[in-house]
């Protein structure tokens, strides 16, 4: 039965948005039987899905979302180990292939052979920026990743916040480092670096001046009201994607209705208020 409301939500919902554009204040029958969704996405998401979540009772008042926001390598541990998740958004393609039935053959990119999917409802959803920013007033005068690659290896080196290798931010600052040649050992152990768990803990060492600049996102930087002094190319660290996709084991219906109104226009303009674009977008000038 709950499957089965579910669905006729999740229908309801693809009319509404079909007849009215993608209008978050046109609601569907208020009558349906209410469901909520457990939504695990990465923490660089926090500003913009609490906004969305809250456009989305207008359109789907039976909805509720609970989220679970965190780094995208934790989320993918606590549902390895059974967590109750209906939807999930990662910061890197990394993270969503590790759950990914159709790359159950693949021992590098799904290990644990894990098939946790519904099968269809993957999309690369956003793209954001990986980006240098500074403390307010920018006190050691950071301006480039040049800079910092050389500072980093000078006699007075900058303190740089990162995020932990087990995190998509990390990951992206590693192959950073990389790119300029730089060892992440060395450099921990010459004490320049400090750590955060996720992208959140690297922006607050920012913004608390804790540190002389980090690497982060710039819809991080953006909602922290950071100065971003330079940002990473594609050459550098990749293009930082974010995939999403409905678990097959959850209630599938429902999140996939909610993973639909993510693509509308009114979800993308707040996506797009903080600096994220749709992933395949073509780059702004």
């Amino acid at each position: 039965m709950k499957k089965s409301m579910a669905f006729l939500l999740a229908l309801a919902l693809t009319l509404s948005l079909t007849a009215c554009g993608g209008n978050p204040e046109a609601p569907i029958d208020a009558g349906a039987e209410p469901v909520e969704l457990m939504v695990f996405a990465a923490a660089s998401l926090t500003e913009t899905l609490t906004e969305i979540g809250e456009q989305y009772r207008a359109v789907a008042p039976a909805v509720t979302l609970t989220f679970n926001f965190a780094s995208s390598g934790d989320l993918l541990t606590q549902i390895q180990e059974g967590a109750d998740c209906d939807l999930f958004l990662s910061a890197a393609q990394k993270q969503m292939d590790a759950l990914d039935g159709a790359l159950a053959g693949d021992g590098l990119r799904n290990p644990g052979g894990l098939d946790l999917l519904a099968p269809g409802s993957r999309v690369d959803l956003l793209e954001n920026k990986v980006v240098l920013a500074v403390p307010e007033g920018n006190p050691r005068g950071v301006g480039s990743f040049d800079q910092l690659a050389e500072a980093l290896g000078g006699e007075e080196p900058l303190l740089l916040a990162i995020g932990n290798s087990d995190v998509p931010v990390g990951q992206y600052t590693l192959k950073i480092l990389e790119y300029y040649g730089l060892s992440e050992a060395a450099l921990n152990g010459a004490g320049v670096l400090t750590y955060g768990s996720n992208v959140k803990e690297v922006t607050t060492q920012v913004g608390e001046a804790a540190v002389d600049c980090g690497i982060i996102y710039a819809t991080d930087a953006f909602s922290a009201g950071l100065e971003v002094v330079d940002r990473a190319t594609a050459e550098m660290c990749g293009q930082v994607i974010y995939p999403a996709a409905v678990l097959r084991e959850g209630r599938t219906e429902a999140a996939q209705a909610f993973l639909d109104y993510l693509q509308t226009d009114a979800a993308m303009a707040v996506f797009e208020s903080v600096g994220f674009s749709p992933a395949g977008a073509p780059p702004r000038s």
